[in-house]
């Protein structure tokens, strides 16, 4: 069984970076896609970026000026700069084992309990 922790969310003012890490356990070959999502108060659970072990990203499109996925082997990262009000939520990071690179939180069967990460003055 994999099992995802992830670390780094925080309080931060407008402006502000902050850095997202996701470590596992459980699964000793490399993951297939590893993906960061959010979910806001009141709303659906919504992809940020995914990466996979090829070297592949994929970011949403709203935040890909200001957020940057890394990965090494089964270690995710996210940097977060230029935080905004509207990036407010909790952060998660997903893992499949097989599959194409995807979006949907559906696909995932692997997920951690997620980071808080508010953005506010």
């Amino acid at each position: 069984q994999v099992q995802l922790v992830e670390s780094g969310g925080g309080l931060v003012e407008p402006g502000g970076s902050l850095r997202l890490s996701c470590t596992t356990s459980g699964h000793s070959s490399t993951l297939k896609s590893m993906a960061w999502f959010r979910q806001a108060s009141g709303k659906e659970r919504e992809y940020v970026s995914v990466a996979t072990p090829g070297g592949g990203r994929i970011i949403k499109l709203s935040v890909k000026d200001r957020f940057t996925i890394s990965r090494d082997n089964n270690t995710v990262w996210l940097q977060m700069n230029s935080l905004e009000p509207e990036d407010t939520a909790r952060y998660f990071c997903a893992a499949r084992l097989a599959g194409p690179t995807a979006t949907s939180p559906d696909d995932y069967p692997f997920w951690g309990r997620g980071t808080q990460v508010t953005v506010s003055a």
